[in-house]
């Protein structure tokens, strides 16, 4: 969240995160595409890792090609932050009134002059 909070006033946009449910991938519309990409994968077999994107590549989702690359960075994960540190990022969360634990918005903080 900490890092969302620091996207959203970088660039100046709001963000609204809606969660779905457990077991509602139905829902989700980067399930339905992963769906095509294995009705299209079909078993290929792949020689290299290579290989993969360019493979990804050549599938269509509602007459669009996804762009696939092999990312080699090191994802951080595990970051955590104290009570203490993650209090100002809390107060940053805007939770929905009807759906408080499904919906949350972070609005940019209001440029100093």
């Amino acid at each position: 969240m900490k890092r969302l909070v620091e996207f959203v006033d970088r660039h100046r946009v709001e963000v609204e995160l809606v969660y779905l449910p457990p077991y509602h991938s139905t829902y989700n519309p980067i399930e339905r595409c992963w769906g095509i990409l294995e009705q299209h994968w079909n078993g290929a077999r792949l020689s290299s890792v290579a290989q993969a994107p360019s493979w990804a590549g050549t599938m269509t989702w509602r007459t669009i090609r996804p762009l696939a690359r092999e990312i080699t960075t090191t994802y951080q994960r595990g970051v955590r932050l104290t009570k203490a540190a993650f209090r100002p990022v809390a107060e940053r969360l805007i939770r929905s009134t009807t759906l408080p634990k499904w919906s949350l918005s972070i609005r940019p903080r209001a440029p100093v002059d």
